[in-house]
């Protein structure tokens, strides 16, 4: 377990793992509302080169961001709105994976269709502002596990 003592801290953290992503890399953020899953995706992008808001993609379910905005193309997706398994091959998913690397907040709305060797990061509230992350490390992510 991880701890991350605030949105600062949650944010860093994000920035560090962005330093290791690479095409192909899913990451599945688990979490309840207001658990931290866009904070660590602000990480995230802000990591990769972005210099722009970041806002959860709620509404439009898929933000996408490409060079030169950031070093890796990424696709930003929000499943929460998702009712219908039907919905996600409108996502064309894979076609975002193939070029650049996911990070989905709501990842459970997928089920099985889950990529197996997605890094699943679950983010909890420790105490106010505090939040707590745990990891499901699949052999693809081993050798790069934990952010430094």
């Amino acid at each position: 377990m991880i701890m991350l003592p605030g949105p600062a801290e949650t944010e860093a953290f994000g920035a560090r793992l962005a330093a290791l992503l690479r095409p192909g890399d899913v990451v599945a953020l688990f979490g309840d509302l207001g658990a931290g899953k866009t904070t660590l995706s602000r990480g995230v992008l802000h990591g990769l080169g972005f210099s722009g808001e970041v806002a959860s993609p709620t509404f439009p379910i898929v933000q996408t961001y490409d060079p030169p905005d950031v070093r890796l193309p990424l696709w930003h997706v929000d499943l929460y709105r998702i009712e219908d398994p039907e919905e996600l091959d409108e996502l064309a998913l894979d076609e975002g994976r193939s070029g650049g690397a996911l990070l989905i907040e709501w990842p459970e709305r997928l089920g099985p269709a889950l990529w197996p060797d997605s890094l699943r990061l679950t983010l909890s509230i420790a105490g106010p502002g505090e939040r707590a992350l745990t990891a499901q490390v699949p052999p693809a992510w081993e050798e790069r596990w934990p952010p430094r």
